[in-house]
This record gives C-alpha cells, structure tokens and sequence, in this order.
C-alpha cells in the first residue's frame, strides 16, 4: 500500500495567515492562524508564513519529512506563473516578493502558488459545494466581489494572472453606472460586494416614502450598519430592506448568467459573509438565474452557497500542491 500523501496549505489575507495539513483525500487535520503584520515588512511576512507551516505541520502531529508539497494563497495583483506578489493593497508596503521560490528553499519542497480567491474556489471544487462537479465558476462576496474559474482540474488563471475577476464583470452602463473601486463603473463589485449593500441601503432610505426600521440606521457608521443588519430586517419583512436584498439577487443572477454564457459550468457557487443570510437569499439568486440566463444551460446548473467558510483558502491552497506530486 502507497504511504498516504500529506499537503499544507497557507491562505494569507491582510490581518491574519491560516494553515493546515490537508491529506490526500481532503481531509483537514488542526488549522492554526498567525497575525499577518504586514507593516514589518515582507521579509517578516515571509518568516512567519513559514512559521505558520511549522506550526500547522507539528498541530497535524506530523514532521516536515511528511509533506509532500506546500501550497501558498495570497491576495492582490499578482504574476501566478512567477509566483510573485506585485503590489498587494491589503500588504502593503510588500512589492515584488517572491513567494513560491522563497518558502520553497525555506522547506526544500515543491510549492505551489495562487491567488486565495482562485484557491477558495479550488478548495470547494475539491471538498466543498462543487464537490463532484467537472466545472464550477465561484462568486466570494465580502468587502470586494472576487472569483474563481474551475474546469477539470484546471484553475482559469490567465494569460495575465487576471482570469476570474468576476467582481469586474460589467453589469450596468460603463459610462453611468457605478462606481467600482477599480475606478470603472458598472462593475459588479459595486452592486453587490457587502460594501456596496450598505451604500445602496443608504441611498435606498434617503428617498424611501414608507415606513423602514432601516431609518434609525440614517446616520450609522458603517460598524453599526452592515450588510447583515440589512438582510437580518429584509428576513423580518422590512420593505426598503427587501428591496435592497432583491436588487443583490438580481445583480448576482446577472453576474451568474455572464459567467454561464461564457463558462458554461456545472455549478455556481456564492461565498462569503452575506451567503449567511441562508436559503431564502439563494433562493432569490436562483429565480432570478432561471429568469434571465441562457435557458439551455440554466435548465441544469446548479446555484449553491458555499460550504468551508474561511478554510476554502487553506483547503484550496493545498489542493495545489497535490497537483505537483505525480499520481
């Protein structure tokens, strides 16, 4: 019998580094999480992704010795085929780090590098919502709108690093619509990213002639007014909020009949903070998807939430070293 295969995936985000031991089959061993820092510089963000491997190997109960590849996901612009950090807005002042080749002489293993939002998708591709499924295209929904592109055991990534960007895909008018924070209008993101949601509550409230809890939010900060108060009123049956939440499902589906005219993918998953609004929220995205997609390929797809909140980085992230060590 084949020893078993042992992989550890590193998500880095802005505030925190996640890691674990994933095997073979997919089966996660003990995560740990390390503060990211990243004000002290790149060369400290590299030691403490390496001391986040460390631990998450010896938390598996598990030596170096074991681990076949390491697999490493980081945010911001990036050259993936390099492996390389650009210019990462959320590690800031990080530029032109080498990431790949440097935890791969740290540990002397073949290492693996993506983008975490390309790695999330991978990692519900390979234990998640789109387990099973020969294609999958993933919408992550949090402060920005982000994505990933499955097929087979292929990660779109593109030419330039930039395959998936699915916060960018146009939605509305680009010389009227609104403001993204790539600078361009009628993105995506700008519809329905959580930052988004609030700011179209707030424009929604300013001329709503009803009655709406959400007034007493009027004057909010933005701690106090989330996307979750916002769906939290909507389930309750608050009108204005509602409309808030119906006019996101909308501009999700329009995202996901882009992405199946294009991709034609067995299942699309959504992930991220407001997917914890449940079911009647899918719900709302699916109906609108059967409404205004290609009616072929809309007859069988699948629109799911996703299923490994903040582990489908790590998770992913190894799945990409696997695909380094021969069958």
């Amino acid at each position: 019998m084949a020893a078993a295969l042992y992989f550890v995936g590193l998500d880095v985000g802005g505030t925190t580094m996640k890691a674990a031991v994933v095997d073979g089959n997919g089966k996660t061993f003990p995560s740990v999480a390390l503060r990211t820092n990243p004000e002290r510089g790149q060369d400290a963000g590299i030691d403490t992704m390496g001391e986040t491997i460390r631990q998450a190997i010896a938390a598996a109960k598990l030596t170096l010795a074991d681990i076949a590849a390491i697999g490493v996901a980081t945010p911001g612009l990036m050259d993936i085929h390099a492996g390389l950090i650009l210019d990462p807005p959320n590690l800031k002042p990080w530029k032109n780090v080498p990431v790949r080749d440097r935890i791969a002489a740290l540990f002397g293993k073949p290492t693996a590098f993506q983008n975490d939002a390309n790695a999330a998708a991978f990692g519900e591709k390979w234990t998640g919502a789109g387990r099973g499924a020969h294609s999958m295209v993933m919408f992550t929904l949090g402060t920005g709108v982000g994505g990933g592109i499955i097929v087979g055991d292929a990660i779109i990534e593109g030419k330039h690093s930039h395959g998936g960007e699915l916060g960018h895909l146009r939605i509305d008018r680009p010389d009227c619509g609104r403001l993204c924070g790539c600078g361009a209008r009628g993105c995506l993101e700008a519809y329905a990213s959580a930052t988004a949601v609030t700011c179209r509550a707030r424009e929604e409230m300013a001329s709503w002639r009803g009655s709406t809890t959400l007034k007493q939010f009027y004057t909010a900060n933005d701690d106090d007014l989330t996307a979750k108060v916002i769906f939290d009123l909507a389930r309750a049956g608050d009108a204005c909020a509602t409309k808030v939440v119906d006019d996101t499902a909308y501009c999700l589906a329009l995202g996901a009949c882009a992405a199946i005219a294009a991709i034609d993918p067995e299942v699309i998953v959504f992930g991220g903070g407001v997917t914890d609004a449940g079911e009647w929220f899918r719900a709302k995205i699916d109906a609108d998807v059967r409404r205004f997609g290609l009616p072929f390929p809309v007859e069988s797809v699948r629109i799911v939430f996703a299923e490994l909140g903040s582990d489908a980085g790590f998770i992913g992230a190894a799945a990409c070293a696997k695909l380094l060590v021969p069958r």
